[in-house]
């Protein structure tokens, strides 16, 4: 039978809004923030791990329904609806099983900043090549496509790629820090 634990559907919960109230709008304007769907997939993959039958499924579903929405009924284009969009899938999958690992060896201690960083990083990365690369190489929208013009498409909005994931994760994880402490704080203190 399907329960999940309320703590952590509730956070699921956030993660899917945060995802619809966002994901139309991947370059970000002066009303909207830009896309979060990146760390949206990281985060749970730090807070649902367990739970990625459903919620990485779930979340899947929620990322390809939005964009088909906003395409079919929102005038945005289809410029990336292209054999090549099916690789969202590993690569978000990608964004998940990096919060996984972070999770596993998360310890409440200093290290964990390194430990965030660099698989943010890496995860973003391996998540960036795989949909830039299927899109520019599988897509068919580049006439001629050849390494160097590639490389210019890839060098040109990978900053951008990778800094919203991280300003989203920053401030998702210094949240997780005072929440984290206050729970702590709140602890009833045992005294000899």
């Amino acid at each position: 039978m399907f329960a999940p634990n309320p703590r952590r559907f509730a956070l699921f919960a956030l993660l899917a809004l945060s995802m619809a109230a966002t994901r139309m709008n991947h370059a970000g304007s002066a009303w909207l923030p830009p896309d979060a769907s990146w760390a949206v997939f990281y985060l749970a993959g730090f807070y649902l791990a367990r739970e990625w039958r459903w919620a990485l499924t779930l979340l899947l579903i929620e990322a390809v329904a939005i964009d088909g929405l906003a395409i079919r009924y929102h005038g945005l284009s289809n410029y990336c609806a292209t054999l090549a969009y099916w690789f969202i899938l590993p690569a978000y999958s990608v964004l998940w099983l990096g919060g996984a690992w972070l999770r596993r060896h998360y310890t409440q201690a200093a290290p964990d900043v390194a430990r965030l960083c660099a698989s943010l990083l890496l995860c973003v990365t391996l998540c960036y090549l795989l949909t830039n690369v299927s899109f520019y190489w599988l897509g068919g929208r580049i006439e001629h496509p050849d390494l160097l013009g590639w490389w210019s498409n890839f060098a040109r909005w990978y900053a951008r790629f990778l800094m919203v994931p991280c300003m989203y994760v920053g401030f998702a994880a210094l949240l997780h820090v005072a929440f984290t402490h206050r729970s702590h704080s709140a602890a009833p203190q045992h005294t000899r």
